[in-house]
């Protein structure tokens, strides 16, 4: 039994070319779709050509459709068959073929539309005497129609309405992806004018170095980006609670309404600034805005508006930015996208220039003005640059941390411990340190004070000098902002505090070098000048010698010769024997402060044995009690021993007169790295801080000592022996709450001393 295969029946040939057709249709669209070929007019003629190879005789006509103003494209015409030349009046009209095509979604057979006439024109011409109109469909959207015109009376075969379906849709995509190429090309064209105009305007902004001239130039370029007609910048003022103007755009203001304005909700640029979002406002017109629009200028009426926040990137509002218009709905969501990205620009340039501004005042500062002054402006800035509520400055001073300057009149005389607090930690790690709420962060020394002040966020960064890095303190700025990691976040809140450390840093280290110049020339000079007094001195002792030393032996004399006399006048014996006795002292006296004028042997000293050796010639009342602590352990210093014995004895004979004879008095001291500090406290009234200066001059009288056998110099003399022992001495005190004489001598190490013999 054998099977046998059905014949293989003949293919329609018109179905074969349509397939070519179709072929050679879907390579040109796939050119499209790659890029390789952008020509949407060749696709569409091979799909109307194709068209009437499929229905023979027919004329076919192709329609791009615009369904934004629901229109046809007459220019877009692509024809194909016998009379396809285009007429005069013969395209799409409003109530045709094709435009119910394109409302219903479906292809129209005019022998199906009773109530559908053919195009007048077209039947004239062609006599065609059926009509079909295809829609271009994709994704729902309308984009043209094709049209097959037959001259005789007879309907579509189903195999010429599937083909033309086929073309229809080829057509629709072909279509389509041109339409699609050309808005990525106008995306990238817009894209590339975008970024061209943003670096035009990043090269102008950073070309200025002033901020007014910054301003300016940011907001002529916003007026430029997007056309506007007027505009306005205003920034943020340093309480943070109102707008000030700093620049104003404008082709015809008459009278400019610059006044500041509160953040707040009742104009666009305080609802900007409070709600930190741009406003885009197509019709000013239109509430909410109607209420709470504040004119540039009340003479011109304005009906469209943009405005855009300026946040810098640790989340503090600069400013804002804003643009009018006269003419309705002016600004579209591209303007505001390319102004939001001006901003960021302008928010980096105003930045830069406030800090170079800052910095080049500094640079003056340190210039001209005494140090303490350079730090009570720097944390003026810190506060200034990064939003904050208050900054300090603070030095290290061995294991504390002492107040130098501070924003807030509260901190004053703070002294808190290297290790173990926020702000050394800065200092022990050499880099930046940050707190996100010290509330609650064990490292704070002070927490009463934190929440007395409501701070929250803190950013501590090291004082540092010279390429060993070698700390002398830190910089520090609290605030009071309820955004979470307020420092955490930003790096240019830690560049530009590290910045303004760098300055701080000079100031105190230039200031310390100034001293120690002082320091140098004051020791030169009074090294000189010992020597030339002493010199003097040696002559002085010798004539004194001569005339002084010969009334001991010329009493002596009366005494041998007068002896009866003398015992007969007791009067007079007694005053013989004081003369002697005087002249004997006298010489003695002169010996001994005359010796303090010779040059002094600098070795190192035990400063307990000096300050108990002191307290021992000191003689004072039995009311005025000596404590001594933490001096055995010191280490020595360099200095002589005598000399430094004659500080302490005449700094516990000031303590006893300011005492008046009842009180106590505490010496301490404290090793650093390279310097012993001696403290003489006492519990008397203190010194009022106008004085503590002039206590060290010489002719200061204010408390002069009455003790026989001293000079009667008073603290000149303990300023001038501690500075001819290369320390130093100054005073502290509230002039209430008794006063400190803190002394500070260089430790003696043992390389030093071997410098010096050799």
């Amino acid at each position: 039994m054998s099977s046998t295969s059905p014949a293989p029946t003949e293919t329609d040939p018109r179905l074969l070319e349509a397939l070519a057709h179709l072929n050679q249709i879907s390579a040109a669209i796939n050119r499209i779709v790659t890029g390789e070929d952008t020509n949407v007019q060749a696709a569409l003629r091979l799909i109307v050509e194709s068209a009437i190879q499929v229905v023979p005789g027919a004329l076919a006509v192709l329609y791009a459709y615009d369904p934004f103003t629901g229109a046809f494209d007459p220019a877009s015409r692509v024809s194909a068959g016998d009379r396809a030349a285009p007429l005069d009046g013969d395209e799409p009209r409003a109530d045709g073929m094709g435009t119910r095509a394109i409302k219903q979604r479906r292809r129209v057979l005019s022998y199906e539309e009773r109530d559908l006439e053919l195009h007048p024109i077209i039947q004239a011409h062609t006599g065609a005497q059926v009509a079909a109109c295809f829609p271009l469909i994709v994704a729902d959207q309308a984009l043209g129609a094709l049209y097959v015109f037959l001259d005789d009376a007879r309907p579509f075969t189903p195999l010429e309405l599937l083909m033309l379906d086929i073309f229809v849709n080829q057509a629709a995509m072909a279509l389509h992806q041109t339409r699609r190429l050309a808005r990525v090309e106008r995306d990238l064209a817009r894209i590339e004018d975008e970024a061209s105009r943003l670096r035009r305007a990043g090269l102008l902004i950073s070309s200025r170095l002033k901020l007014e001239e910054t301003l300016d130039a940011i907001l002529e370029m916003a007026l430029e980006v997007t056309n506007a007609h007027y505009g306005i910048f205003r920034l943020v003022d340093k309480r943070g609670q109102k707008l000030i103007t700093r620049a104003v755009a404008h082709q015809y203001l008459i009278k400019p309404l610059v006044e500041a304005l509160p953040i707040d909700e009742h104009s666009v640029m305080g609802w900007v600034a409070l709600h930190r979002q741009p406003a885009l406002i197509p019709d000013l017109r239109v509430a909410p805005w109607s209420h709470i629009y504040y004119p540039l200028d009340a003479d011109l009426a304005m009906l469209s508006e943009i405005a855009v926040p300026l946040i810098d990137a640790s989340g503090r509002l600069e400013g804002v930015l804003n643009l009018e218009s006269p003419v309705e709905n002016a600004f579209s969501e591209q303007h505001s996208h390319l102004l939001q990205a001006l901003a960021t620009q302008a928010v980096i340039a105003i930045q830069e220039v406030r800090l170079l501004d800052a910095l080049q005042e500094v640079a003056r500062l340190l210039l001209a003005q005494p140090y303490r002054q350079v730090l009570r402006r720097l944390v003026e800035l810190a506060c200034d640059l990064l939003n904050g509520a208050a900054s300090a400055i603070w030095t290290l001073e061995g294991p504390q941390l002492i107040l130098q300057v501070a924003t807030d009149e509260t901190l004053h005389d703070e002294k808190i411990p290297l290790r173990g607090s926020l702000i050394g930690q800065a200092i022990l790690r050499r880099g930046p340190v940050t707190s996100d709420d010290m509330r609650v962060d064990a490292r704070v020394s002070r927490p009463d004070l934190i929440q007395a002040q409501g701070w929250k966020h803190a950013l501590i960064v090291p004082m540092l000098i010279g390429d060993a890095r070698e700390p002398v303190g830190a910089f520090s700025v609290f605030s009071a902002g309820a955004d979470p990691g307020r420092f955490t976040e930003s790096e240019w809140d830690t560049k530009v505090l590290t910045c303004l450390a760098h300055y701080a840093a000079l100031a105190v280290y230039n200031a310390a070098r100034q001293e120690q110049l002082r320091e140098a020339q004051e020791r030169h000079a009074i090294a000189e000048t010992f020597a030339a007094v002493g010199d003097v001195a040696a002559n002085l002792l010798h004539h004194l010698n001569n005339k002084v030393g010969a009334i001991p032996a010329r009493v002596q004399g009366i005494q041998d010769k007068c002896q009866p006399a003398l015992g007969a006048d007791p009067y007079l014996a007694n005053n013989l024997v004081e003369i002697e006795r005087s002249a004997t002292e006298a010489m003695a006296s002169v010996r001994e402060s005359l010796s303090h004028l010779h040059p002094i042997q600098l070795v190192p000293v035990n400063v307990s044995e000096c300050v108990r050796a002191a307290i021992a010639a000191a003689h004072l009342p039995a009311g005025v009690r000596v404590q001594a602590q933490d001096l055995d352990h010191l280490p020595a210093v360099i200095a002589a021993q005598r000399t430094l014995t004659m500080v302490f004895a005449n700094l516990l004979d000031n303590a006893s007169d300011a005492l008046r004879g009842q009180g106590i008095v505490t010496v301490r001291g404290t090793a650093l790295d390279n310097a012993v500090v001696i403290m003489v406290v006492d519990d008397g009234p203190g010194i009022p801080p106008d004085l503590h200066t002039r206590i060290f001059e010489l002719n200061y009288t204010g408390r002069a000592g009455t003790r026989p056998g001293r000079l009667g110099f008073g603290l000149w003399w303990v300023k001038t022996l501690m500075t001819r022992l290369g320390g130093s001495v100054a005073v502290e005190s509230d002039g209430h709450h008794g006063t400190t004489f803190r002394l500070t001598l260089p430790i003696a190490k043992e390389p030093y001393w071997t410098r010096r013999l050799l």
